[in-house]
């Protein structure tokens, strides 16, 4: 859980440090503000994405199942500024299927957190492994980070691509091609 109390005492000092003034009328409910944003864009910390994974449905499907251009908002833990994008989340049953929103939940817990999008595109991979024993799993994560356009190199428009293979997708080339073929991406 977020601490309220510190989170604003911090804003107010980050106000006062570069100058400003916490008391005036335009700042004066911003440390609230801000820290109830937080604890709304930071609430994957306390979430555990296991807890999304675990009502499965038993499935003679043993294709690729993909959820593509999940969106997702997250926090680079480096600058704390804000990256997003789309997460394309495959896997290959094992007798099992998960609700295709727990795949999105699952994505959602993982990036509402102080995060490094290659972590976060590992940590998908491997909760769904863990979780559904698939047989395999790849995970693609595309996002533009704000730390790279609006200050620093200042390139807008770059996107950073991040991939996590897991199981029979690391063993077969063939199912990678299709992976992307699915995607649109040939």
């Amino acid at each position: 859980m977020i601490d309220q109390t510190k989170v604003q005492e911090a804003v107010r000092m980050l106000l006062e440090g570069i100058g400003e003034d916490p008391e005036r009328e335009g700042l004066k409910d911003t440390p609230a503000r801000i820290a109830r944003m937080y604890e709304e864009i930071l609430s994957g910390m306390q979430e555990d994405a296991s807890d999304h994974l675990v009502r499965t449905f038993t499935s003679q499907n043993t294709g690729i199942v993909l959820e593509k251009d999940i969106t997702f908002y997250s926090m680079c833990e480096h600058h704390m500024m804000p990256f997003w994008g789309k997460a394309h989340v495959a896997y290959i049953p094992n007798g099992r299927v998960v609700g295709l929103s727990k795949l999105a939940r699952c994505v959602e817990v993982y990036a509402k957190r102080l995060q490094l999008q290659e972590q976060m595109t590992d940590q998908i991979a491997d909760a769904l492994m863990q979780s559904l024993d698939c047989k395999g799993v790849m995970v693609m994560t595309e996002a533009e980070h704000t730390c790279m356009t609006m200050r620093g190199v200042k390139k807008p428009g770059s996107k950073t691509v991040s991939m996590a293979v897991r199981g029979d997708f690391e063993k077969d080339q063939e199912l990678r091609n299709t992976f992307f073929k699915m995607l649109g991406r040939d």
